[in-house]
């Protein structure tokens, strides 16, 4: 692999053209981010989507990597005198590291091993000789004979060929051929095997996997990563099944020449060598594998639930009643208006005495009448039941037609509530009201809030505790990067933990942003953002169009328009009889709308000179001026119906919000405390090969319940005979 082989080598792994790879490491090499490629560099990349682009960002640091490790592998084995032609064409063909590393290996400079101290004592040429099998009369003692030693430790012919023998096992083990055939082995034919203690500490978790068997190559990750959990925790003792004699006699086949005295000691070399050295190797490289891919797949799905929640629709225009369930501590409610500012707040009781939940009621309806609230949003942890009971019966009570209710996915409220951010933004306030203030918050903007919070704590993935911590920040940051930029940000009233996710912008300048807004007034125009302390022109270029004013000079800025795109955004609408005000003119937007709908982008692209996606984009920015891409998915669900677990029954149909996807299924929320189990078996009639190809989190749909284990708290769901139902009727 040379550094110019590079671009070809992405182009064909990802299924592009070489040419836009080129052009995508021109740009990242500039400084360019991600979303600002994938948004304002189209014509460049062909318009690659910015989970493409992340691939090629992935596999141009792996190969620079390997470029940069073979030159130094090639350097060190020069250095030794022993780099020929064939060695050297092996290693700059090498396309993974680890095949680089196995070609190394004979030539690394290992620590005191047997093998060393046997070369120490002189015993080299012995194991060259047993090697070469070119003797066939006498005796392998009688050879050996020859290279006894007593002050070099070496006092008998047995103990030269044991010293031998520990020469070859290295060296034959250490053959990059030998090592890499036997891994394919391992992958493809290797068993993995369980057996419990029940006597751990939560041995009962993996009750399933006590004498548990399956080959590695079929294991799924979620499976891989419990496994791997349940043996940390000392449940498990993990086993890998092999047919090790085929492999000791194919290693003995491979370098068996011709009948000879050392028949016998090459054999015994093979085997103690690959027993000794080679398993133990492989079966942590074959653990390792399946972890690591285990792992990169949690990690994907795990990116995926989190994106599909950050873009989740806002319910903005609401006043909204923030509700924290609990038992002993009580109910902690915050009253948020339309913008996003704290009304009211305090702790009622619902879960009592009588009397408790009677004034609990009239500090509810004393809040509705004085702040028009007209959504309550209760958090679904403990005492959800029973705070959306009373919720329920209060609306019914009062008849309030125009007051709803929702139950709001807490994950990460307490994390958020406790940290520097909320007791920097909401100073006033104990930590127990932040949590009730982020609850109603997240329903009006789920973006705004949920990047307040790590997103390891959010909780939309599978055993996310178990895999590479580095690796799932890395993801997580550049989804919610991904999420934030490809819906843009209100310059005038985002928070600095919002602002710190536009490209180009970090926590200083964001922080900086606020501070100027604070002095200086609202932003009138992008421009003003070159005033911004820290905020240079490499900076502006990146940020600018993901960064949105809305009655502002001119209504270009509350686009998705980039500034240096400004001039030909006037020129398209001069082509389309309309002037720039009409994008702030309500009245005009309709017949502008329709005008770019029968606009060739094409037509205009080569009359004016410019690239297709550029106009494209800025015709779709023209039709909607301020759109915000969330507004065309569906609305959150509004709870209709109470239940808890003892009122369902099997063949209940109930209406419900995905909540998490995992590779085996989907959580649905049916407004429990716990989520029913959609298992991938029971999503369709067809063969579904990932939850993620048919559900996204946030979907509502409706389900039937196929099965109720109250003891262990679990719901079985399904989708797949709500089809036979509807074909039936």
């Amino acid at each position: 692999m040379r550094i110019s082989d590079i671009p070809a080598s992405i182009a064909k792994e990802l299924s592009i053209r070489p040419k836009q790879v080129e052009s995508v490491i021109a740009l990242l090499d500039e400084g360019n981010t991600i979303p600002f490629i994938a948004r304002y560099r189209k014509e460049a990349t062909g318009s690659l989507e910015d989970e493409v682009l992340r691939r090629v960002e992935e596999r141009l640091t792996y190969l620079r990597s390997l470029v940069k490790r073979q030159e130094e592998i090639l350097t060190r084995i020069e250095e030794q005198g022993k780099l020929n032609e064939e060695l050297r064409t092996a290693i700059e063909a090498a396309e993974k590291l680890q095949t680089l590393e196995d070609l190394y290996r004979p030539y690394k400079q290992k620590k005191r091993t047997r093998a060393s101290v046997a070369r120490e004592r002189g015993l080299a040429p012995l194991a060259d000789a047993i090697l070469l099998q070119r003797e066939t009369t006498g005796s392998a003692e009688e050879y050996a004979a020859a290279f006894v030693n007593p002050s070099a430790d070496v006092p008998s012919p047995a103990d030269a060929l044991a010293g031998a023998r520990d020469i070859l096992a290295e060296q034959i083990m250490d053959e990059a051929e030998v090592r890499r055939t036997l891994r394919d082995v391992y992958r493809r034919t290797a068993v993995l095997e369980t057996s419990l203690d029940h006597t751990a500490e939560g041995a009962d978790t993996f009750a399933m996997y006590d004498g548990y068997r399956e080959p590695a190559r079929t294991l799924p990750s979620h499976r891989i990563l419990a496994i791997n959990r349940g043996e940390k925790k000392g449940c498990l003792t993990v086993h890998i099944s092999m047919d090790h004699e085929e492999n000791i006699a194919w290693i003995s086949r491979r370098i068996h020449r011709r009948p000879s005295i050392f028949t016998e000691e090459l054999r015994a070399a093979v085997e103690d060598g690959y027993k000794r050295l080679l398993v133990p190797a492989l079966e942590r490289e074959l653990r390792a594998d399946l972890t690591a891919q285990a792992e990169e797949k949690a990690i994907r799905i795990f990116g995926h639930n989190l994106r599909q929640l950050l873009l989740q629709p806002p319910l903005a225009g609401h006043t909204v009643l923030g509700l924290d369930p609990g038992y002993r501590t009580g109910c902690k409610m915050a009253v948020v208006d339309a913008t996003g500012n704290v009304r009211a707040s305090g702790v009622i009781q619902v879960t009592q005495s009588d009397s408790a939940r009677a004034a609990a009621a009239k500090a509810v309806e004393k809040l509705v009448a004085e702040h028009g609230i007209t959504l309550i949003s209760i958090g679904n942890g403990t005492a959800s039941y029973e705070t959306e009971q009373f919720v329920a019966a209060l609306i019914r009570t009062n008849k309030w037609k125009n007051v709803h209710y929702l139950i709001t996915n807490e994950a990460g409220a307490s994390v958020y509530s406790a940290s520097a951010l909320a007791k920097e933004e909401l100073p006033d306030y104990d930590v127990t009201i932040r949590g009730a203030v982020s609850i109603a918050r997240r329903v009006q903007d789920p973006l705004a809030e949920l990047v307040k919070i790590d997103p390891q704590a959010i909780g939309v993935g599978q055993y996310q505790h178990d895999v590479s911590q580095k690796e799932l920040k890395e993801t997580l940051d550049a989804t919610v990067e991904d999420a934030v930029n490809h819906v843009g940000v209100d310059l005038n009233t985002a928070s600095p933990a919002l602002l710190g996710r536009i490209a180009g912008i970090n926590t200083t300048v964001a922080k900086n942003i606020v501070a100027y807004r604070n002095k200086h007034g609202r932003f009138k125009n992008r421009s003003a953002l070159h005033d911004v302390a820290r905020l240079g022109d490499a900076a502006f270029t990146q940020c600018a169009g993901f960064l949105r004013i809305h009655d502002g000079e001119t209504p270009l800025d509350g686009t998705a328009i980039h500034p240096e795109s400004y001039t030909l955004a006037r020129s398209i609408l001069t082509e389309l009889g309309a002037a720039e005000s009409d994008l702030s003119d309500r009245t005009k937007l309709p017949a502008l709308s329709q005008k770019t709908a029968h606009t060739s982008p094409q037509a205009l692209a080569e009359k004016l000179h410019a690239g297709i996606p550029t106009v494209t984009d800025i015709l779709k920015a023209i039709a909607r001026p301020g759109r915000d891409p969330r507004e065309d998915l569906p609305a959150p669900l509004m709870r209709q119906n109470i239940v808890k677990l003892s009122d369902l029954a099997v063949g209940t149909i109930m209406r419900g919000t995905v909540r998490n996807i995992t590779d085996f299924g989907a959580f649905i929320d049916i407004g429990l405390k716990q989520a029913g189990l959609l298992h991938i078996s029971e999503m369709s009639r067809r063969r579904v090969k990932h939850p993620l190809d048919v559900l996204s989190v946030g979907d509502t749909l409706d389900v039937m319940v196929i099965s109720l284990d109250e003891e262990r708290g679990r719901i079985g769901l399904s989708l797949k005979r709500m089809e036979k139902e509807k074909k039936n009727a």
